[in-house]
């Protein structure tokens, strides 16, 4: 995404791959507009197209509104094929622009699709794990939450004097969990916790715990840590990313080879010669 403007689309594409091309068994209309069906491979469409938050949602939670824009703009369409607009000047322009980009997205599309195969994906797995820095920090930690500074001292110096940590945990810890897990969270990595608590548990060795409370938009943490690992992430959990990298990787590849291909010409923004 980093390296020309049509890779700008990558996160665009993977998120409506497939969109519009259901088996036709699995693509039923779901409105008549005038004698012409829309169908519902239409609505994926136009939902690959709304902003993030929208594409995330079912369909079937946006369905009415999105169904009502898709009509909406079937008799705009209409209304305008009966005015002719498309005879005008701007607007053969902006309809050979639109070809362009529909034809561009397909090519990329395509292209996507079929580099993105389980053995490619695997591939790229594989080269990740080899990779320094692949495998990630986990810390396996307890922890007592209570409202205060001075009650997570007190826990401190409880603790200093020989409290076990566990049973400390169910008789002062507010956090829901501590009753039944001893305030155990088990193992976690860094980037799932808020940014206090993780620095502080990081910072601790096997056994130790914080000597100062550490405070949270929770409340105030006094934290112990039990053991430290480092695990590779799995496949499953690497997929997301590595589609990504492959898409990225391929429209790469592609434009690059396409522009090695053609005779292009720049000129200044004025329309004048521009030096290479």
């Amino acid at each position: 995404m980093r390296s020309n403007g049509v890779a700008l689309g990558l996160l665009f594409l993977l998120g409506s791959l497939g969109a519009g091309s259901v088996a036709a068994a699995d693509d039923p209309v779901v409105a008549v507009v005038e004698g012409e069906k829309i169908l519902r491979s239409e609505l994926e469409a136009a939902q690959a197209q709304l902003p993030e938050q929208y594409r995330q949602l079912p369909l079937e939670m946006i369905y009415d509104p999105l169904l009502a824009r898709v009509i909406d703009r079937r008799l705009l369409a209409r209304e305008a094929e009966r005015r002719k607009l498309e005879t005008r000047p701007e607007v053969k322009e902006a309809l050979a622009r639109a070809r362009r980009e529909v034809l561009g997205d397909q090519l990329l599309e395509i292209a996507i699709t079929e580099a993105l195969t389980p053995e490619r994906l695997q591939q790229a797995y594989a080269m990740a794990r080899a990779q320094p820095g692949f495998a990630v920090e986990e810390v396996r930690a307890r922890h007592i939450l209570v409202k205060t500074e001075a009650e997570a001292k007190e826990v401190i110096a409880a603790l200093a004097g020989g409290a076990d940590f566990a049973e400390l945990a169910k008789k002062r810890s507010i956090d829901p969990s501590a009753q039944q897990n001893d305030g155990d969270l088990g193992f976690f990595r860094r980037d799932t916790m808020v940014e206090p608590f993780a620095e502080a548990a990081f910072a601790l060795e096997p056994g130790q715990t914080t000597r100062e409370p550490v405070r949270t938009q929770f409340g105030w943490h006094v934290i112990r840590v039990e053991e430290r690992r480092t695990v590779a992430p799995t496949f499953e959990e690497k997929e997301p990313e590595l589609k990504e990298q492959v898409a990225r990787e391929t429209i790469n590849a592609l434009v690059a080879e396409l522009r090695a291909k053609a005779k292009v010409e720049r000129f200044a923004i004025d329309g004048s010669p521009k030096a290479n």
